[in-house]
């Protein structure tokens, strides 16, 4: 189910002997960095990277509650912006890529290159990369509403420009220098493809265009006036009640015409806006930095391609790599953990439990270890298709759940245990499905499942909005199923307030 268009060889770049001297792993509230960096400077960068999650949620609506250790975002600094472009893939845009964030429920990764926190306080090239990456995290997890691409990456790009002060100060909302270049010799989008998807889509080609600019100049124009900033929230509510992209920001903004020579107009102007929130409004929490050892560093390479994903070839070659790690360092958990994922992935479930045992067994609750075990132990019931077997998948994820109650994955498995097997799911199974979404919103797997549930139960009111946000992704293929599945919820709840008026 997980994929990589790269193979295991182009990605043996990942790192060299030479390059795994100093890796460090940093640990926050909310996040885990890996990085071949000493301990000053990732543990500075950590820092900085609360700040920024303490300023936004000053600024914004937040559940601003400390998650669980593993649906804190982990982050893997790989040695260049050529390597993550290997990793993200081919694609339309993958040449412009110089990082990528996936929000997956209990695993959600950004991949960047080397950390450069730069000493005058803005927000360097490769912080840019992450800070825009984890603001898209922040908005799917905070959010769990319809927003149009423009919208998602004007706000992305907008609190990506952060400034950090030496007295603890974050700066919100600086201009986009970086995008000066697109802005103003890119191809321009035009006001109406920048805020109809559907007409962007039809026009966007290879050529290098302005969009993200674009977006940027919006958002920050809106975002900073009191009265613009009341015309997103119409806009907002106008597109979740399903209005049209155009006729809702016409409504909700104006001739847009007009609109288009207002941003041109603010796009000139000497000075703009930004948003200061001081140090004493700011709360970080503990930093924990440690070096890894010698057989976690060899391990490295095969962790972080196992954790963006492999196809088929990629992952006969990086399990062969994972056994030659493990035959060197037999009775490291992190190196088993590592190779238990790599042979699941390779299709050997029995060996996938033997490494997670193996690793287990040193490191009783090596979460990696667990979930593995978790997932080799399920495909052998969807094969074996016996009780005994389904019994032995679920008892393990309840016995996982008891390491880390908040970890969505044994949540979702559970009820999975009882669906794979055409079972009527209890109710404790339907509630920590529910819960797991409440834990992961930002997974479009989860939001998919629930809703599909919801529609099962008739519960239509609930799966519209559980499926809103799928069904118009910007960044949704063509043949997206969640818009057939909210067509359907609103055909059944149309149907049942016919019924209902009916029996009156």
């Amino acid at each position: 189910m997980r994929r990589i268009l790269t193979t295991a060889a182009a990605l043996f770049l990942l790192v060299s002997g030479d390059v795994l001297a100093d890796w460090h792993e940093a640990s926050s509230d909310h996040f885990v960095i890996y990085a071949d960096e000493n301990e000053k400077e990732i543990r500075k960068y950590c820092d900085r990277l609360e700040r920024y999650y303490s300023a936004m949620t000053f600024v914004l609506p937040s559940r601003k509650t400390k998650p669980s250790p593993s649906n804190r975002v982990t982050i893997y600094v790989v040695s260049s912006e050529r390597i993550v472009r290997k990793l993200y893939g081919s694609g339309t845009d993958s040449r412009y890529v110089r990082g990528f964030y996936m929000p997956r429920a209990g695993g959600s990764l950004a991949i960047i290159p080397p950390i450069d926190a730069a000493r005058s306080g803005r927000a360097s090239e490769s912080e840019l990369v992450l800070l825009h990456e984890y603001a898209h995290h922040y908005m799917a997890e905070n959010a769990a509403y319809l927003v149009p691409r423009w919208y998602s990456e004007g706000f992305a790009e907008y609190f990506a420009t952060a400034k950090f002060e030496a007295d603890g100060t974050v700066g919100l909302g600086l201009p986009a220098e970086h995008r000066a270049y697109e802005l103003f010799q890119g191809r321009d989008v035009g006001i109406e493809r920048l805020l109809d998807s559907k007409l962007y889509a039809a026009w966007k080609t290879k050529e290098y265009d302005n969009f993200y600019g674009r977006s940027w100049v919006l958002f920050h124009y809106l975002f900073t006036d009191g009265e613009r900033r009341l015309q997103i929230v119409d806009y907002l509510n106008r597109l979740n009640r399903g209005e049209a992209e155009l006729s809702a920001a016409t409504a909700a903004f104006g001739d847009l015409k007009a609109l288009d020579k207002a941003l041109d107009a603010y796009l000139r102007q000497r000075k703009m806006q930004y948003l200061r929130v001081t140090a004493d409004r700011l709360s970080v929490g503990q930093i924990s930095v440690r070096k890894l050892g010698e057989a976690e560093e060899a391990s490295m390479p095969i962790r972080i391609r196992s954790k963006r994903g492999v196809n088929e070839q990629a992952a006969a070659e990086v399990v062969q790599e994972a056994r030659e790690i493990a035959k060197k360092y037999p009775d490291d958990p992190a190196v088993q953990a590592a190779l238990a994922e790599a042979e699941f992935d390779a299709g050997d479930d029995e060996a996938a439990v033997r490494a997670a045992d193996k690793a287990l067994a040193a490191e009783p609750g090596n979460m990696t270890a667990l979930i593995q075990k978790g997932f080799a132990l399920t495909r052998v019931a969807t094969e074996a298709k016996t009780e005994e077997a389904w019994r032995a998948a679920r008892k393990h994820f309840v016995s996982v759940n008891k390491f880390e109650n908040d970890h969505p994955i044994p949540l979702i498995y559970y009820y999975l245990g009882f669906v794979e097997q055409e079972k009527e799911p209890t109710q404790a199974a339907l509630d920590g499905l529910d819960w797991a979404l409440a834990l992961a919103p930002y997974d479009p797997n989860v939001r998919m499942m629930v809703a599909s549930r919801q529609m099962h139960d008739k519960r239509y009111a609930q799966a519209i909005r559980t499926i809103t946000p799928l069904a118009y992704h910007p960044h949704a293929d063509a043949d997206n199923p969640a818009l057939a599945l909210l067509k359907k919820a609103r055909e059944g709840l149309e149907a049942e307030a016919k019924n209902e008026s009916a029996a009156r």
